[in-house]
């Protein structure tokens, strides 16, 4: 599909919140440099002042149930730009990111993409596990939630939004996108935070990461894998 004026199109900026007072402020001052944007914050139900701290950087702050999908539903429901991009609460957006999400899907086919990653601290089993994010997301065009996802909002339609599941949303999102198109890596990296990595541990966490994938695969429900990935028992 050819994007008409592309280069003009507005790119909402969607971040999902859930008590990321010590986070919202960096990843929405990673928006500010940017041309044509809306950054808009959906909170779940924060107690800890993560609206308040939205809402005086300039972002639009609405409130919805909490739940990633939910919440990222709902703000590409109010979204005006004609290209969303979905934001974790704890990830920066390179300088730039703007002018790289259009050029992207400047190019015949690409309705979809997502940013190299590149997690916040220097330990080398975190290199290792950017690596492992690079092949799967070079090879098998499968980048997740925290590589910074973006998309035509047509394309959002058509495939009918995030499904609503407790977990892996942003992988049967990027599975269906991939029925419909191919998906664009940038090789520009998002910054994330290594806190899920360093609370449970670099290899627990990439070996349940794995075994999440693969239970997925085989049928089990996400709201039993969502368990696992809550409390870890198989490892």
């Amino acid at each position: 599909m050819v994007h008409q004026d592309i280069k003009t199109q507005r790119i909402s900026i969607i971040i999902p919140t859930l008590n990321e007072a010590n986070n919202i402020k960096t990843a929405i001052t990673s928006t500010q440099s940017s041309a044509n944007v809306e950054v808009i914050v959906v909170d779940g139900g924060s107690n800890d002042g993560t609206p308040t701290i939205a809402q005086s950087l300039g972002a639009t702050v609405i409130s919805s149930a909490p739940g990633r999908a939910i919440q990222m539903n709902t703000g590409a429901a109010i979204a005006s730009g004609e290209i969303l991009l979905f934001l974790h609460a704890d990830t920066r957006l390179p300088q730039g990111f703007d002018t790289m999400i259009r050029t992207a899907l400047q190019q015949p086919g690409i309705i979809a993409g997502a940013f190299a990653l590149r997690i916040d601290a220097p330990h080398w089993g975190l290199r290792l596990v950017e690596w492992g994010v690079k092949l799967r997301s070079h090879f098998y065009q499968l980048p997740y939630g925290d590589q910074a996802i973006f998309l035509t909002k047509i394309a959002f339609a058509e495939v009918g939004n995030f499904p609503q599941m407790p977990i892996m949303e942003d992988f049967e999102l990027i599975t269906c996108l991939k029925r419909i198109s191919q998906v664009k890596i940038i090789d520009v990296p998002v910054i994330t935070s290594p806190r899920r990595w360093l609370k449970k541990g670099i290899f627990k966490t990439t070996l349940l990461n794995q075994i999440i994938v693969l239970a997925y695969l085989f049928g089990v429900s996400p709201e039993r894998i969502r368990k696992w990935y809550n409390n870890y028992p198989l490892i």
